[in-house]
């Protein structure tokens, strides 16, 4: 985070500092970076921590104008980007408001206006929470063969959203990893229920949420719009060709103004009809014997 403010403001290069102590007072144009509370978000988005940035300036060096024009600089280029730290683990930026109103340092020397980021970060854990699809083959992998397999649903939705966006997307299942790339997409289920369709035949429905995590805005509007278009049309998903075993795309919407990275902007309905298996039982539950009398 440090290195990402100073390649955004040349002028901090070197001046990104921690919170300082009472007795240190800051010189000249600097910010200061400082960490509030961390809290969990969502199974497949991990913890949010909440980051403040302080960016100071004097008074005969711009003051609240160079500060506001900082603050504009750092809203547009974090707001909704990703970071890579020095491991390979990956993190979102949100832009989140002003954290407090205008004011001097402690030293009445310099002016500033903390501004507040929400910093996202996956979850680090095992190779099970996450299911990544190779952008070659679009067939699930995983490093643990205790893995139960993935479901045929899922892995059909995976298979088509792969034909149609091709090896330049990466596809993730039901959370993000800790390295996540993008572009990518993230499947995942919300909801499932049945309901009876006659005496001998029920319906599957499965519902999803389609994270499309591109490489701008644009993208990700446009990529979330063309693949709800295609959806609606394409209307039946292949499980298995060879058998003619298709799922039916209910219902597919997109709200393109929604968090890529948090909330998902498609949401995808899935269902299919499948017989009952009756039990086995006898034709004729009794028998009465009736002996004809000699007369």
């Amino acid at each position: 985070m440090k290195a990402k403010l100073a390649e955004l403001i040349p002028e901090w290069q070197g001046k990104v500092l921690d919170i300082p102590i009472a007795t240190t007072s800051l010189s000249g144009s600097c910010a200061v970076i400082t960490f509030a509370e961390e809290v969990q978000k969502s199974s497949w988005a991990g913890y949010r921590r909440i980051v403040k940035v302080w960016p100071y300036a004097a008074p005969t060096a711009g003051g609240m104008e160079q500060v506001e024009a900082w603050c504009d600089v750092l809203i547009r280029k974090l707001h909704q980007t990703r970071l890579v730290d020095d491991t390979g683990a990956a993190f979102t930026c949100v832009y989140l408001g002003a954290a407090d109103s205008d004011h001097l340092d402690l030293t009445g020397t310099l002016l500033t206006r903390p501004i507040r980021f929400g910093v996202y970060v996956p979850e680090p854990a095992g190779e099970e929470a996450t299911t990544l699809v190779n952008s070659s083959t679009a067939t699930i992998t995983a490093a643990s063969s205790s893995i139960e397999p993935a479901d045929p649903w899922l892995q059909a939705l995976n298979r088509w959203t792969h034909e149609q966006l091709g090896e330049e997307w990466t596809l993730y299942n039901d959370a993000w990893p800790s390295g996540y790339v993008a572009p990518s997409i993230l499947w995942r289920l919300t909801g499932v229920s049945s309901a009876a369709v006659g005496t001998s035949t029920f319906e599957l429905r499965k519902q999803w949420i389609g994270h499309v995590y591109g490489m701008s805005e644009q993208q990700n509007k446009r990529i979330a719009a063309e693949l709800v278009e295609r959806l609606n049309a394409v209307v039946k998903l292949p499980l298995h060709t060879e058998e003619r075993r298709y799922v039916t795309v209910g219902e597919a919407s997109a709200d393109v103004q929604a968090d890529a990275f948090l909330n998902g902007q498609i949401r995808l309905t899935l269902f299919r009809r499948t017989s009952r298996d009756l039990p086995n039982a006898p034709l004729m539950r009794e028998v009465h014997q009736n002996p004809v009398l000699d007369e």
